[in-house]
């Protein structure tokens, strides 16, 4: 059974640890910077979102857990950020180790996320893929997501049309 726990300080150092690297990597690749300027734009998003740690207000940060022979193991991580006025959640993160990775757990998750959501008075849950990332978007399509729309980006100064069909 997957469940969620409160993260304690040493989970949110290493979810950051994580998180910072993945989610510049993601920037460098959807937005087509350098690795240094994703790095510094992920660093400086991740601390402006959390400028109290893991008790930063308007943040919810969780580890995913599940029991395996009675004991809890995690699993995973979950970071989102509720709207009550809109009863709505918006998931910045949702990941999974590796070694859980393909054995239904992300669907699991994303079934107890949905009950504690409903239990807490929220009605949608919106999040954002990265265009590459088809594992995560089948595990949320699988799970009734639907596209709502596509990012796009131009970097300025830098041709870059694309051959015409004529």
């Amino acid at each position: 059974m997957v469940t969620f726990r409160p993260m304690l300080r040493h989970d949110f150092l290493a979810f950051v640890d994580y998180f910072v690297v993945d989610y510049a990597s993601e920037i460098a690749s959807s937005y087509r910077l350098s690795e240094a300027d994703a790095l510094l734009q992920a660093r400086r998003e991740t601390e402006a979102s959390f400028p109290d740690g893991e008790k930063s207000a308007g943040q919810v940060v969780l580890c995913i857990t599940q029991t395996h022979l009675g004991e809890e193991q995690h699993i995973g991580y979950l970071w989102y950020k509720p709207d009550s006025e809109l009863k709505s959640v918006y998931i910045n993160d949702f990941y999974l180790f590796p070694q859980f990775r393909g054995l239904g757990l992300g669907s699991e998750a994303m079934k107890s996320l949905e009950e504690r959501l409903i239990q807490q008075g929220y009605n949608q849950i919106k999040l954002r893929v990265a265009g590459d990332n088809r594992r995560a978007r089948q595990v949320y399509e699988t799970n009734g997501f639907a596209v709502t729309g596509i990012n796009m980006n131009k970097i300025l100064g830098v041709s870059s049309h694309p051959a015409s069909e004529d």
